[in-house]
């Protein structure tokens, strides 16, 4: 059974409470480390970790998982980016509602962009109370240009981070491959998880997140990524985020030491 498997079958589970479903993953906790580019977690209701998985702590500067646990991300990451994970969190908990394959743009070790998709499930008791919530992220890879099943997908990808400042529909993109348009939705589906407009946002951030390093107006950057409208792309950088293109900038600037020791 693989990571989001694992987390699906949580959402279903019934335990007595929250400890008692900790004691059942401690058997698998060790495979859950072992699975490569693939955060797991599990909160309670204060949204504060009870379990996490080895890629995690180590992204985060543990050397142990333990070193993690208590903690909630406002504490574990960077603002303003632990709290915008923060309130994601609260909202999964508050509402009881899922998060399904959100698209999200993190900061990795030496603050270097990467894109993963999140999934984030409420968890319930055996009397159906809401207990915590337990997500899962996987870090998200170019398709294997050299591999046949991926070729027509990446050729996709690969346009579409050379031509992202174009207007571009999902039909013009099928038809440049030779597949219909569900035929790409359900091959980018199953080789990178996402569907073409999300790949087409991916490649439109993927630059906006490059030039954001730089000096330029935030308006001019959205120009350069394909955005007519400034505002569209600031609803898009922080709907995939959780910051606005400039709070985004002011995350990249360096921090003193102390700063850069996780609580």
């Amino acid at each position: 059974m693989n990571a989001a498997a694992h987390l699906d079958a949580l959402s279903r589970a019934r335990p007595a409470d929250l400890p008692a479903l900790l004691a059942s993953l401690s058997l698998v906790a060790p495979l859950l480390d072992a699975i490569p580019g693939v955060v797991f977690f599990v909160k309670d209701l204060d949204a504060r970790y009870v379990l996490v998985n080895l890629t995690l702590a180590q992204r985060c500067g543990y050397e142990d998982v333990s070193e993690l646990l208590g903690k909630t991300a406002e504490e574990v990451f960077p603002a303003p980016l632990g709290g915008a994970y923060a309130e994601q969190d609260r909202r999964v908990l508050r509402e009881g509602l899922a998060l399904d394959d959100q698209l999200e743009l993190h900061l990795y070790a030496g603050r270097t962009p990467g894109w993963c998709l999140t999934r984030k499930l409420p968890l319930h008791d055996a009397q159906g109370q809401l207990m915590g919530m337990a997500g899962i992220s996987h870090d998200l890879q170019a398709p294997a240009a050299d591999h046949p099943a991926h070729a027509k997908v990446a050729e996709v990808d690969r346009y579409l981070r050379e031509h992202y400042a174009q207007p571009l529909s999902v039909g013009e993109l099928s038809q440049r491959v030779g597949l219909s348009v569900s035929q790409l939705e359900r091959q980018c589906k199953r080789i990178l998880r996402l569907t073409p407009q999300q790949l087409l946002h991916k490649a439109r951030l993927d630059a906006a997140s490059r030039l954001l390093a730089r000096d330029l107006p935030v308006t001019e950057v959205a120009l350069a990524c394909g955005y007519t409208d400034h505002s569209a792309f600031s609803r898009q950088f922080r709907r995939l985020t959780g910051l606005s293109p400039r709070q985004y900038r002011d995350s990249l600037k360096p921090r003193s030491r102390l700063e850069e020791t996780p609580a």
